[in-house]
């Protein structure tokens, strides 16, 4: 059973696994924290883009020779084979740590798998560890491994008197994806020159009127999530039944009390088939989070939001 210090250390490494969003596809993003003998915090790291050191390398890096005997907290099984890195269950072994903690099983594991590899070894190993709140950052790369085709997020403004198709309180949205189509149809990476070289490239456009060829080419580039920006987005329309979240932020107009439209109903709502997740105020809007629910599982009186 994982320790109160060793949780805290799961969600560490969970918060700082998000840096990677945005850059290391195809890889996942990943978060490392290792703890000395007394369970004390000496090193982290994560991983940022292909071809750069992978979470655990970096820290066992910060950590140095207070990693032996300690443990290493990592929020995806440590990977088993050689790549443009080494393995980082080796990197681990060679740094004589005790015990691994991890969160999420990784399905792209060679062989035996890296857990099995570190038991092998001498070291205790520990699975599934908050596993579902380390899906809040590694779900997207998963879901991708399963489909064959990025994680697609819709995210769109509704001011009070319509669209704002300029999109300005969803920008920060753009970092966290690979690939972002604009509602001019211009493809972009969400980081500009964020991934490694020669592992991701951003695919011409246009990209067709065929949903199948359009998703193939969007996985071919290398990315593992896309952001459509803005409500009149073509790609939107395009790729309707494959979005797999939406984000709507709605213009919150004082005073806390105001009247519904002449068609008596509220300005947006999730639409039909999603459930939300999140509701919040962000700067003058309400943004509202909600996700696809999986087929045959449908929310209680869900209603019909706004069509694509």
């Amino acid at each position: 059973m994982a320790t109160p210090n060793e949780l805290t250390a799961m969600r560490r490494a969970i918060a700082i696994s998000a840096q990677g969003l945005g850059t290391t596809s195809p890889n996942p993003p990943v978060g490392c924290v290792i703890l000395d003998r007394d369970g004390v915090p000496v090193g982290e790291g994560y991983h940022l883009r292909k071809g750069d050191h992978h979470a655990e390398v970096n820290a066992l890096t910060a950590a140095g020779e207070r990693a032996e005997g300690g443990t290493a907290v990592v929020t995806l099984e440590p990977c088993n084979h050689h790549g443009r890195t080494p393995p980082c269950r080796q990197a681990l072994i060679d740094a004589k740590v005790s015990r691994v903690l991890m969160a999420v099983m990784d399905p792209t594991s060679r062989g035996e798998g890296g857990a099995a590899v570190l038991e092998q070894a001498g070291i205790e190993v520990e699975r599934g560890v908050l596993e579902q709140e380390a899906l809040l950052v590694l779900g997207p790369w998963l879901h991708s491994l399963r489909t064959g085709r990025p994680y697609i997020t819709w995210a769109y403004t509704v001011g009070a008197d319509g669209p704002d198709e300029d999109g300005v309180s969803i920008a920060e949205l753009r970092r966290t994806h690979d690939l972002v189509i604009r509602r001019t149809g211009v493809i972009e990476e969400g980081v500009p020159g964020g991934h490694g070289a020669d592992v991701f490239r951003v695919p011409p456009r246009p990209l067709g009127d065929e949903p199948a060829k359009t998703l193939r080419a969007l996985a071919e580039a290398g990315a593992r999530s896309v952001l459509i920006e803005g409500s009149g987005n073509e790609a939107a329309r395009l790729l309707a039944d494959h979005v797999d979240s939406v984000v709507i932020d709605e213009t919150s107009t004082p005073p806390s009390c105001r009247s519904i439209s002449a068609s008596g109903q509220h300005s947006e709502a999730a639409p039909s088939g999603f459930e939300l997740v999140e509701v919040r105020p962000i700067g003058p809007y309400v943004r509202l989070a909600a996700r696809r629910v999986s087929r045959g599982h449908q929310p209680k009186n869900a209603g019909n939001g706004p069509s694509t």
